[in-house]
């Protein structure tokens, strides 16, 4: 419990919710078991937080220091699951207290930690009841966010948000290079684990597990892949012998796909070359190679002159669509992110255009539900360069149910008039 509270309090002081866990880990040092633990109960915690940061103004008046307040956020959001807690009420409160009084900046407020969170068990109802008449108490969203689902869609803003609330599922692509759907299948058998095929390479676990408990996954049968995102390498229509670009590719699931696919000489690009390194672990796992570049997908120089046949542009976004994977987005994302993640797609899609070989084809992917960034962007590509348009989904809504479960993803597919 204190490693995620130190990791909200990392994430309320501007960081990303997966840095905040790391640096909890290499201060806290914890178990394999511990660390699962902690991460859960972020993640926990982030899917709350609207609500949490609500009866956290009513319950202490004064603001406490950040660590107090990460500390007493974990536990409120492990008590708001009344029917189907994780843990018992008393269990909560009695760990918050330990964990208060086991930490130096903590230990003096134990008696407080102890006083709110028997005062909230005692007068729940009350306070449920004040908390939920405000909008980002009942939606777990800030306030902009969802006045904007709202306005951008208004029939179906509500079931966004409820999908973006709810656990991702465990979605896996296999490796068509070495197994098939239904010999995976068989893998999962035999180890008394189940799945089902939900596409035309995919599997969806009953039950997540860790990864490295997925067989065959170190021996790259399989990927981590979610259901949406796998609609991206077989748009492109890769032939072997081709010359593609993969634009913004870090961490390298959709590189690894294209590289299942077809026999192609492959560029991956990412501006990050810590990230590219994640990018070289993922293909060595699958057995895959690709020549991994670090350079701007806004910029030329990185580039040696040779047209692409094939580029996929999986540009910069709010991820607006995945906020079920990364709850802690919608609550470090601002109002203006929209336009100025937009502008910078934009010269990044207008740049990759002039490396594209005549004939060729460019897919623009984002992972956002917001217009801008979607179908705004795909709509003035086409007024700027005169490209045509050819079919693909658009807007994939974020799904969250038994026979569709997938995160919100926009697909637009181009091509260059041949000379």
């Amino acid at each position: 419990m204190l490693g995620a509270a130190h990791a909200i309090a990392a994430v309320r002081g501007g960081t990303a919710l997966p840095r905040a866990l790391a640096l909890s880990f290499a201060k806290f040092s914890p178990s394999p078991a511990a660390r699962g633990a902690m991460q859960d109960l972020a993640y926990r915690t982030m899917r709350r937080w609207g609500t949490v940061e609500a009866l956290m103004g009513l319950l202490v008046p004064k603001p406490p220091e950040p660590l107090l307040h990460g500390l007493l956020s974990c536990a409120l959001g492990l008590l708001l699951d009344e029917h189907d807690p994780a843990y018992e009420s008393h269990t909560v409160v009695d760990q918050a207290v330990t964990a208060a009084a086991s930490n130096q900046d903590t230990s003096r407020a134990k008696g407080m930690v102890n006083a709110v969170l028997r005062r909230f068990l005692r007068e729940r109802a009350s306070l449920m009841a004040s908390v939920c008449s405000l909008p980002p108490a009942i939606w777990n969203y800030p306030d902009w966010w969802i006045k904007a689902c709202q306005a951008a869609w208004p029939s179906a803003w509500e079931s966004l948000l409820q999908a973006g609330n709810s656990e991702p599922p465990l979605t896996l692509r296999i490796n068509r290079r070495k197994t098939t759907i239904e010999d995976f299948l068989a893998l999962l058998s035999s180890r008394s684990m189940e799945g089902r095929r939900i596409g035309p390479a995919a599997v969806r676990l009953t039950k997540p597990v860790p990864v490295q408990q997925i067989p065959g996954f170190e021996d790259g049968l399989v990927s981590v892949q979610d259901a949406a995102a796998q609609g991206a390498a077989p748009l492109l229509d890769l032939q072997d012998g081709m010359h593609v670009l993969d634009a913004c590719a870090a961490p390298g699931g959709k590189t690894g796909h294209l590289l299942e696919l077809a026999d192609v000489d492959l560029v991956a690009l990412d501006q990050d070359g810590q990230r590219l390194n994640r990018v070289g672990d993922n293909l060595r796992r699958l057995g895959l190679e690709a020549r991994l570049q670090t350079g701007d997908a806004a910029a030329t120089d990185w580039w040696d002159g040779k047209p692409f046949d094939r580029i996929l542009a999986d540009v910069p976004c709010t991820a607006s669509g995945i906020v079920r994977r990364h709850p802690d987005i919608r609550w470090l994302r601002r109002p203006e992110d929209t336009r100025q993640l937009a502008a910078l797609s934009a010269r990044i899609i207008d740049n990759l255009w002039t490396m594209l070989a005549p004939g060729g084809k460019l897919l623009l992917v984002t992972c956002s539900i917001w217009p801008v960034e979607s179908e705004g962007q795909a709509a003035s590509f086409v007024v700027r360069h005169s490209a045509l348009r050819l079919p693909a989904p658009g807007q994939l809504m974020p799904v969250a149910g038994d026979d569709e479960d997938h995160d919100g993803l926009f697909y637009a597919l181009f091509q260059k008039p041949a000379v």
